[in-house]
């Protein structure tokens, strides 16, 4: 059995049920009626419709799915950076809920929370695809508020030239023998080949043929697909990683069959940081592969080409496979001179 209300708005006669007998008890009943009642007799309001309305609001995580679909994964080539943190971060929080009924209070104590496990930039970014999610929304007529808008970035960010010195890379690569072999890879692939942190962590077996690593161009940054030649020792590492990945598709398998998981990886670096004494982000690694590289005279046109940065010009885009040599040559030079720096 059920309370109803029946009331009139405007000309249509509304009824509003109210809640169940006996979790509701008669007295609760009137009481919840009188409210309604006053709602529509003084402010023109139409409870049963509002109502109605509430449960057919979408949930965040339906948003999210949309959000994915129809704007993301056309529009964004680092929509996959998006997915992460939203898996990470908002989904586990806010999946479920009416995403109308999130809060500015609510997303100042997910980023709080972010930045007190000691991920600051990794609040600032959550910040950023948050956002950019509501008014994605607010523009397709889902929402009508965003609750981060104006909201400042819970951390100051700096721009970082950091380029790690001998010692440090040598005190880096020896706390990462510490870890998982794989994981241990991933790090010394990244200061071995100077490419991207998610590049490395997507690399596929089928990317591999004869010392080179082809970068598609849907895994690659600018959306430009990338070549990149192996050294001995980043070989090596391949070599024994393949061992160890169980048959997997992909150089960096997951616990869950998937492409090695970013949270581990955050995870592990601050491991290394805290065992090596080295204040470092990963992306140093990649900055300091390129300046050890123009120190030894190598052109800043070939460490350029090897970090597959965006060039202009009719010619680059027939200009892409030009530099191979020069490339291996590079990579080849820049190993064992990093061999040297290990194993001294």
């Amino acid at each position: 059995m059920s309370w109803v209300v029946m009331y009139r708005h405007g000309d249509v006669k509304r009824r509003l049920t109210l809640g169940n007998y006996p979790a509701l008890s008669l007295a609760e009943g009137r009481a919840k009626a009188r409210r309604a009642l006053h709602t529509v007799q003084y402010q023109g309001a139409d409870p049963a419709a509002e109502k109605k309305a509430n449960r057919a609001a979408e949930t965040f995580g339906e948003i999210v799915q949309e959000y994915l679909d129809r704007y993301a994964k056309r529009e964004k080539r680092s929509w996959r950076k998006d997915l992460q943190i939203l898996e990470k971060d908002l989904l586990p929080r806010f999946g479920k809920r009416k995403a109308k009924d999130i809060t500015r209070r609510d997303i100042i104590a997910m980023l709080d929370e972010i930045v007190e496990r000691g991920a600051p930039i990794q609040a600032n970014r959550t910040l950023e695809v948050v956002r950019k999610l509501f008014n994605w929304a607010i523009g397709r007529d889902i929402v009508q508020v965003n609750p981060c808008h104006r909201l400042p970035k819970p951390s100051s960010e700096n721009r970082s030239d950091r380029v790690l010195t001998a010692a440090e890379i040598r005190a880096v690569w020896k706390a990462t023998e510490a870890e998982a072999p794989l994981t241990a890879a991933i790090f010394k692939l990244r200061l071995l080949t100077a490419q991207r942190g998610a590049e490395v962590l997507a690399m596929r077996w089928d990317q591999i043929s004869d010392c080179w690593w082809t970068i598609p161009a849907e895994v690659a940054k600018n959306g430009l697909a990338h070549r990149v030649p192996l050294a001995p020792q980043a070989q090596s590492l391949l070599d024994a990683s393949r061992r160890l990945s169980g048959g997997s598709v992909w150089v960096f398998p997951g616990a869950g069959g998937d492409a090695h998981h970013r949270v581990a990886v955050h995870k592990a670096h601050n491991r290394v940081r805290r065992r090596s004494k080295v204040n470092f982000v990963p992306h140093d690694l990649r900055r300091t592969a390129a300046s050890y590289m123009t120190g030894m005279g190598i052109s800043r046109l070939v460490v350029s080409k090897l970090l597959n940065h965006v060039e202009s010009g009719v010619t680059a885009v027939y200009d892409r496979h030009s530099y191979d040599q020069e490339k291996r040559a590079a990579l080849e030079a820049w190993g064992a001179h990093l061999e040297r720096i290990t194993s001294s």
